[in-house]
């Protein structure tokens, strides 16, 4: 018991190391490049962050451990959406970005509709489950994310480093030493996750609480430690569209890399406990995408937030009665 306590503090505390390194790196390669800061969030640091989610599924299919994996997906964008996001509000009303709105959000809303598809079988699966062709599909729906805002930011950064070929040289945003910020910052959160998860799990289990329900909430909120700590200290450092970025990006990577990657190793099973967390997961989606053209500055504002904390902490409530 005394060591999984240990393990818990030992893992918040490179979580908390590791996600200012990964901060600091990514702030420095979007100045360096003059590349937006949501998208460095949306991609690079959603996928230093969401590498928990990675190794948990990889463990949980060698395991065969498919509630796990569906759990720990599903569970991880329901806490970043409404735990994470709700935090970030009440800490500082949060701006939303005109692409998150009009592009990224639709894009989560839709890719939980996909998921709910696959898990009913709708697109010609012989049972109620996420197979392995549906996975790689869902691979290659990761692959489109990533590397369609890139392409239509190339043009943009060629021109910027043309025209800033000197700031470019500019010891204080060195690629190389950003990008190894980066992967520094990833393996702490990955280590920290790790403790965290590992001790969290083990001290649940000693009170007999069913693997489903560790995967969407223990699990869940362990491994989205990462994004919770990652997104407060970017809002503290004043990059906000970092930290915005992160979230929904992390949601993304999760419904398509991470999701796709276990369904890839192992079928994973859907029932209609499962069902039931992806729809409450779109509704998620749609309350926060409502709450962005709910006002004139587009925000997340601190009563949205608590409302948000207030969804999740019900959920919670409900799953352990």
């Amino acid at each position: 018991m005394l060591i999984d306590i240990l393990l818990i503090i030992l893992g918040f505390i490179l979580l908390v190391l590791g996600a200012n390194v990964l901060i600091k790196g990514a702030s420095n390669i979007a100045k360096k490049f003059h590349i937006p800061e949501i998208l460095v969030g949306l991609t690079i640091v959603a996928i230093g962050t969401s590498l928990p989610e990675l190794i948990v599924t990889i463990i949980s299919a060698a395991k065969g451990s498919t509630d796990l994996i569906a759990g720990n997906v599903i569970g991880s964008n329901l806490a970043n959406l409404l735990l994470i996001l709700g935090v970030m509000a009440v800490i500082k009303p949060i701006d939303i970005e005109k692409s998150t709105k009009k592009i990224y959000l639709p894009i989560l809303f839709a890719s939980s509709i996909v998921i709910i598809a696959m898990g009913l079988g709708i697109f010609g699966g012989e049972k109620a489950d996420i197979n392995k062709i549906e996975g790689i599909v869902l691979l290659v729906f990761s692959v489109i994310y990533f590397l369609v805002p890139i392409i239509l930011q190339i043009k943009n950064i060629k021109q910027s480093s043309e025209e800033n070929e000197e700031a470019k040289q500019d010891k204080k945003y060195s690629l190389i030493s950003s990008i190894i910020y980066i992967i520094l910052g990833a393996i702490l959160l990955k280590y920290g996750g790790d403790f965290v998860v590992d001790g969290s799990t083990n001290f649940a289990s000693k009170i007999g609480i069913s693997e489903r329900v560790i995967g969407l909430t223990i699990v869940a909120i362990g491994t989205s430690l990462p994004e919770l700590i990652t997104s407060i200290i970017a809002i503290i450092k004043h990059d906000d569209d970092i930290a915005e970025g992160n979230i929904i990006g992390s949601c993304i990577v999760n419904s398509f890399l991470i999701l796709g990657t276990g369904a890839a190793l192992i079928d994973i099973p859907f029932d209609e406990n499962l069902i039931k967390n992806l729809f409450l997961l779109v509704g998620a989606t749609l309350l926060i995408w409502l709450f962005s053209y709910a006002n004139k500055e587009n925000r997340i504002n601190r009563n949205n937030g608590i409302l948000l904390l207030c969804i999740y902490a019900l959920y919670v409530i409900k799953l352990f009665i």
